[in-house]
């Protein structure tokens, strides 16, 4: 973090009930993976957003017995906007090796 940097929470927004619905059944889905843990006195709070995943196309047959493809949107992404956060996180000019890379240096090796 850089060091003159305040601490920012920023205000959720209102959504929708029924994509709130959907926001509590993703969290508790992760709280229970393990995934994510809850945090009661964190100085930071950046924004969710929901977004639709990619929807998919079917074919239906209409009234009068023709294909017709549809659009079907079904499940939503939840997703966190840390642009503030890395606003103000000191950035890293050494990047990390590339993975094949190490693999690579690994093979034959008997001690890691």
């Amino acid at each position: 973090m850089e060091e003159d940097i305040k601490p920012i929470r920023q205000q959720q927004r209102r959504l929708n009930p029924t994509i709130l619905d959907m926001v509590k059944k993703g969290v508790m889905k992760l709280l229970d993976a393990g995934i994510i843990y809850p945090i009661l006195d964190s100085q930071w709070v950046s924004l969710m957003q929901v977004v639709p995943k990619k929807s998919r196309m079917i074919v239906m047959k209409n009234q009068q017995d023709e294909l017709v493809p549809m659009w079907i949107q079904n499940s939503w992404r939840i997703c966190i906007d840390y642009r503030r956060l890395n606003q103000a996180t000191r950035k890293d000019h050494f990047p990390l090796p590339f993975i094949d890379q190490v693999l690579e240096n690994l093979t034959g090796k008997s001690h890691y």
